[in-house]
């Protein structure tokens, strides 16, 4: 598996990209930024996007990928996929032929360009030979993490924005997780401002860690604040963990 990482901040500002991983070039996982970063040929080879949950940077850029798709008369289809509270915000919030157009029947009903796809809780899709099921994480509103497993059982699991989440760990629990993706948003210093918004702290990552079995291959760190990320840097180096590495925005995970 190759996973680019398009944005993985956790604020917007210069040169700071909100969420969005592409798998082989077809498949995205949150939408923050996509059509800020990649070029037209780039955005045109998407043809699924996983959503983790409906807050704004995550989806961003799906207005703007359809409106792409319309202004360069390309024959492209983008189907968004979801657990229903996360469709039914989308639905009613940004297509709505009010903040947005309603890409979900343009041009028509029969054959609109971006189709919504609710997704259950534990159940499974298989998509370019991919494997993805959604499992419930901890956040602020309905959210989900990705577990992705390939044709050769290589498994990669994208948290999108979570807070502390033991039950998704024992739903887990024994899945060899190769690739972790996970939140750590504040330093350990702002654990309660992280636990009422639903994120994690370096402190708050090792209990999570503590809880996963078996331990996962790499993990990779996703969604810092910029105005703290080097203070979160010195903190996760000071855990001591193994193969824990902070996320950039324009690197490649290979699994």
């Amino acid at each position: 598996m190759k996973i680019e990482v398009i944005g993985c901040s956790g604020a917007e500002l210069p040169g700071h990209n909100a969420p969005a991983f592409l798998l082989d070039s077809e498949i995205l996982f949150d939408a923050g930024s996509l059509t800020s970063v990649l070029d037209e040929k780039a955005q045109l080879r998407i043809k699924s996007i996983f959503i983790t949950h409906a807050h704004l940077d995550h989806i961003r850029s799906i207005p703007f990928l359809a409106d792409n798709i319309v202004v360069g008369k390309n024959n492209s289809k983008v189907t968004i996929f979801s657990i229903s509270p996360v469709i039914r915000t989308i639905r009613t919030h940004l297509f709505n032929s009010a903040v947005w157009p309603d890409f979900t029947i343009i041009p028509n009903p029969h054959d609109a360009i971006l189709n919504l796809v609710e997704l259950k809780i534990g159940q499974s899709i298989k998509i370019n030979g991919y494997t993805v099921v959604p499992y419930k994480v901890n956040h602020t509103v309905p959210a989900v993490g990705y577990l992705v497993e390939d044709g050769k059982g290589r498994r990669i699991f994208y948290t999108g924005d979570t807070g502390p989440s033991p039950d998704t760990w024992k739903k887990l629990k024994n899945k060899r997780i190769h690739c972790l993706i996970i939140d750590v948003s504040f330093p350990s210093g702002m654990r309660e401002l992280a636990l009422r918004t639903g994120h994690l702290t370096p402190d708050l990552l090792k209990e999570e860690l503590a809880r996963i079995k078996p331990l996962p291959g790499h993990i990779f760190i996703t969604h810092p604040k910029p105005q703290y990320s080097k203070k979160i840097e010195r903190e996760v180096d000071g855990l001591k963990l193994r193969n824990v590495r902070i996320l950039k925005d324009g690197d490649t995970i290979r699994v």
